[in-house]
């Protein structure tokens, strides 16, 4: 019985993930074909830019033809380790925080094999510094791996404190 909510909480959690991507990348895509914008002003710290990013996390590591397939392929058994990670897990934090990770990263994998390249958009700035832009499945990655830290983060310190 654990095994079938564990399993129906992970595959919620994932679609809901990818889903919510897919329809920011589809929707921010025709909105930049339709208003032939190569930049959206939406306040004075967001700005929307389409990006065709054909490296890594943040555009890093751009690259063509045989090294991104590599990396495509490297993405996408980081992706099967990850649901090997939930479906060992025990605790419902963890399988969250590795669903999101898992629903960000397929959203990614799949931009990469459908359009050869991941949609970014998101582009937060201060001033004249710029983050690296970034997409929906790019914060879910990091929300996960943000919250995996914190929770490990408090799980020792209650350790430590029932150490004492």
């Amino acid at each position: 019985m654990l095994l079938n909510k564990k399993f129906l909480l992970s595959f919620f959690t994932v679609f809901i993930c990818f889903f919510l991507d897919r329809v920011s990348k589809i929707y921010i895509i025709k909105f930049f074909i339709d208003n032939s914008f190569k930049e959206y002003f939406v306040n004075k710290f967001l700005n929307l830019i389409l990006i065709w990013n054909k490296g890594v996390a943040f555009g890093l590591f751009q690259s063509e033809d045989l090294i991104y397939q590599l990396i495509s392929f490297l993405i996408l058994l980081i992706v099967l380790f990850v649901l090997f990670l939930i479906y060992n897990s025990k605790s419902i934090k963890e399988i969250i925080c590795l669903s999101m990770i898992a629903g960000g990263a397929l959203g990614n994998i799949f931009d990469r094999f459908y359009y050869s390249a991941v949609p970014d958009f998101i582009d937060l700035h201060y001033g004249s510094f710029h983050w690296f832009t970034f997409n929906i499945a790019d914060s879910w990655i990091s929300i996960g791996i943000f919250s995996l830290l914190i929770f490990d983060i408090f799980k020792f310190d209650k350790k430590e404190k029932k150490n004492e």
